[in-house]
């Protein structure tokens, strides 16, 4: 699967993730897990799409990270047990990793 491809069906499940957030969460906390993946999911799926060009790596990496940080997060709002919160930085790590690594090229030039 191409990276615009994962990037477009990531930002689209993150709409759908922050509307049912909006409309449809069992409660508060579930509504804001939804929205937070959904906003990770959302700026990290364009900002892979911006730089998949010239940044091929990074933003594979960026995709990833998005995906295991939204993931457990919508997870949790369904109902899955809450140690799942426990991976969730997992993703964000990822995602720094992949800004760190964006960086380090562009910077290299």
């Amino acid at each position: 699967m191409s990276i615009g491809v994962f990037a477009a069906v990531s930002a689209a499940i993150a709409v759908a993730a922050g509307a049912f957030g909006a409309h449809g969460a069992a409660g508060q906390q579930e509504a804001e897990w939804l929205r937070t993946g959904g906003l990770y999911q959302l700026v990290h799926a364009v900002a892979a799409l911006a730089i998949m060009g010239v940044a091929r790596g990074p933003a594979i990496m960026l995709l990833v990270g998005a995906a295991v940080f939204a993931i457990t997060l919508y997870a949790m709002a369904m109902g899955a047990p809450r140690w799942l919160g426990a991976v969730t930085p997992v993703g964000g790590s990822l995602l720094i990793v992949g800004w760190l690594w964006a960086g380090w090229l562009f910077w290299r030039g």
